[in-house]
């Protein structure tokens, strides 16, 4: 097994507790195979080893690479997750009998029967409240609630009191009193409670410890940046007296706050928790080229809590290419080249998005061009969507006024977006409908128990339902325009979410529908059947999966899409970004782009929408043509050219002007390369002395892109967002703390 110097390091540390800083792609699944069997050959009984991986595919790819780099013969220490190591310690507690038996609920209908009971005894006395609350998403944000109330050992009250799970959960501490109750009446128990329980038992009883320490004396944990306080706890139980913890993992990769991680995990608390430890760094990718390396680097220096180290490649990596391109005609064109220039199969690319709404137009776009593709997860096909269904039946009913007498489909247009009625309400209200073609009379039975606004709602959703065939002229953008402000769609769909992201995220959808309508204005049948096209996923397409999905993974090609700001990072104007928040969506987007290997493309909307600052914060270009100077007097040359300013033996003769110095100086001092580097054009300082003098009309000179005429200003006044209109090199949009630029003296319009 060949070893880097610094996975040499870890492999052969000697004694004490440990911390892994590993970078994406630096293989630290084989520095952790190489400790094992290192311990091993130094006489530690297997036995006295524990290796926790994050989830069961990782445990299991663990366990057959150790199995294979073992000598024969030789027994290996357990490999587990946390979960498994919380059903084993929940196993030896009930059978000293601290801990009464319980079966596992492992069904997801299962929980949702239990907190259907736990939400209905919480509003017992609020009837009107229930039907809301038995939403399936309201159900899953509590769900989420209860294991986030166990995963960070606080109680209900304090976690919502500092959470922000939306409008009408003001039940949710009762509701999980209540499912606790449950599970306690049913010997029942969910998966957070294979830590929650034995943990609570641990630390209430310490006389217990002695039967559960002093087993261990190594315990190496991966992906530790993600693991939240309630396993943080357990392990430090476990690890007393005398075992030596590894932890491994990448704060800059911490991206799971939401069910309990932090990145101060990695950082100060794991110092809080165990004490002294020894840093290791494994700083060396060999996923990814220079110039993917280098623009890591840039994008996620903004960050305050992260480690100092950078991500450096190796000569022998892929020379990773780097590209900015607008919308879905972006996306096909990549595609294409991918397929018919270089005779690629799709399977080796992946389309990311920050959430599946982004999803919606690269779907229509590949439908509508033929190109297969495959989604992570099935449920998220367009067609699929409630909503979705729902205005494409709007639309379809303007064309095809017999629909009326659908009694399924009118209840599908009545139920979308959600009207807060029961389903089989709305479902015997619409069968009345299709039959009578009347609304009816005010003390119908079947208007019975109704809320005066849910009657009127109803009533309204009818009436648009009866004009729209009046309508069906209008071209599809329009006329789905009028039926989003006809239903309050907007207000609704934020309403009726369970937390402020997925009302966002709804309402954006609805956004990407209206924007697609437009570019089917004199095709509305065509516009219909794309969003009823039945599709299934393709083995041989490309992927599309979110960030969050792809943790862990890589491609050949990366195709990162919807970087736009408000998309990416994500924010709005009810829920703007606080400093944390901004650090989290910036390791998100590291994440993301950090999963390439040979290319990949930043892709951003046409339109409106404006290109996430997060692509400035890259600096793209920059990286790429320090990556091509690189190669160059590597011996490397692009199209087997020399790059200007490269002499025959690869020296260069020319300064590269860098807007950020600090990052790139000492990336080259690591790799013991030397490339004359430009200094700050005079006058731009860290922060930009004159950026109050940034007006449409100056003219500035950038390092790279040569001169321009600022076209628009906006952001902060103290550190705007400029576009620039470049003689050269076109429009393009810069942080102007950020960029390397000088205004010229006396060019304005």
């Amino acid at each position: 097994m060949r070893l880097t110097d610094e996975q040499r390091a870890v492999v052969e540390h000697q004694g004490g507790h440990a911390r892994v800083a590993a970078v994406a792609g630096s293989g630290k699944t084989t520095t952790m195979v190489a400790r094992v069997l290192h311990l091993l050959s130094q006489g530690v009984p297997p036995s006295r080893i524990l290796v926790l991986m994050f989830n069961r595919s990782a445990r299991e790819d663990f366990q057959a690479r150790l199995a294979e780099m073992a000598p024969a013969g030789q027994p290996l220490p357990d490999v587990r997750t946390f979960h498994s190591l919380g059903h084993r310690l929940t196993q030896s507690l009930t059978r000293w009998g601290v801990l009464s038996p319980r079966q596992l609920l492992t069904a997801d209908w299962q929980l949702e029967r239990l907190l259907r009971q736990a939400t209905l005894q919480a509003l017992a006395d609020e009837p009107e409240a229930r039907e809301m609350a038995l939403d399936p998403e309201k159900l899953e944000a509590l769900a989420q609630f209860c294991a986030l109330v166990k995963a960070e050992m606080v109680t209900p009250d304090e976690l919502y009191a500092r959470t922000d799970f939306g409008d009408d959960t003001e039940h949710f501490v009762s509701a999980f009193m209540h499912a606790e109750r449950l599970l306690d009446a049913h010997a029942q128990m969910s998966y957070a409670d294979l830590l929650y329980r034995p943990l609570r038992a641990l630390e209430a009883d310490r006389s217990l410890l002695a039967r559960v320490q002093g087993f261990l004396d190594h315990v190496i944990i991966d992906e530790y940046q993600d693991i939240n306080v309630a396993q943080q706890r357990l392990m430090a139980l476990l690890a007393v007296p005398n075992a030596a913890v590894m932890a491994v993992g990448d704060a800059n990769q911490c991206i799971y706050e939401w069910r309990g991680a932090h990145p101060d995990t990695m950082l100060e608390r794991f110092t809080a928790t165990f004490g002294v430890a020894r840093d290791y760094p494994l700083s060396t990718t060999f996923r990814h080229g220079h110039a993917l390396a280098l623009a890591a680097n840039h994008a996620i220096a903004a960050n305050r809590r992260r480690p100092d180290q950078l991500c450096l490649a190796t000569d022998d990596n892929p020379q990773t290419r780097l590209a900015v391109a607008q919308g879905s005609r972006g996306l096909l064109d990549e595609l294409d080249a991918w397929q018919r220039r270089r005779g690629r199969p799709l399977i080796q690319a992946c389309v990311l998005v920050r959430s599946w709404a982004l999803s919606v137009p690269l779907q229509l776009a590949l439908l509508n061009a033929g190109v297969p593709f495959r989604l992570a997860r099935e449920d998220r096909f367009v067609f699929r969507l409630p909503l979705v269904q729902a205005l494409a039946g709007y639309l379809l009913l303007a064309r095809r006024p017999e629909r009326l007498r659908d009694s399924e489909h009118l209840a599908l247009l009545l139920s979308q977006p959600t009207p807060f009625v029961s389903r089989e309400r709305i479902q015997a209200l619409a069968n009345r409908l299709a039959e009578t073609q009347q609304w009816p009379p005010r003390h119908d039975p079947l208007l019975e128990g109704l809320k005066p606004h849910q009657k009127r709602t109803l009533k309204r959703r009818w009436a648009l339902l009866c004009e729209l065939p009046r309508r069906a002229s209008w071209p599809p953008g329009r006329l789905l325009a009028h039926v989003v402000e006809a239903v309050e769609a907007e207000k609704v769909l934020k309403r009726a979410a369970t937390r402020r992201d997925k009302g966002e995220e709804d309402v954006r959808l609805l956004d990407v529908l209206l924007e697609q309508a437009e570019e089917f204005s004199n095709d509305p049948d065509g516009f219909i059947e794309l969003l009823r096209r039945p599709v299934e996923n393709r083995t041989d397409g490309v992927l599309i999966t979110t960030v969050h999905g792809a943790k862990g993974l890589e491609w050949p090609l990366v195709i990162l899409a919807g970087a736009n700001e408000e998309d990416f990072p994500h924010y709005s104007r009810d829920n703007p970004l606080s400093g944390s928040r901004l650090e989290e969506e910036r390791r998100l987007y590291y994440v993301a782009i950090t999963r390439a290997q040979e290319h990949l493309l930043l892709l951003h909307d046409a339109g409106d929408h404006r290109p996430s600052r997060f692509i400035a914060e890259t600096a793209v270009e920059e990286c790429c043509l320090i990556a091509r100077r690189l190669n160059a007097t590597n011996g490397v040359y692009e199209n087997g050219a020399y790059e200007n300013g490269a002499c025959e033996n690869g020296a260069y003769e020319t300064e590269l002007a860098v807007s950020r110095r600090e990052i790139v100086e000492p990336y080259l001092e690591r790799l013991g390369r030397d490339l004359p580097l430009a200094s700050r054009p005079e006058g731009v300082a860290e922060a930009n002395p004159w950026a109050d003098d940034f007006v449409v009309g100056q003219w500035l000179r950038h390092a790279v892109f040569g001169d321009g005429e600022i076209s628009v200003v906006e952001g902060d006044p103290a550190n705007p967002v400029i576009e620039v209109r470049f003689r050269s090199a076109g429009r393009r949009r810069l942080i102007a703390r950020l960029a390397p630029i000088e205004l010229l003296a006396g060019e304005t319009a």
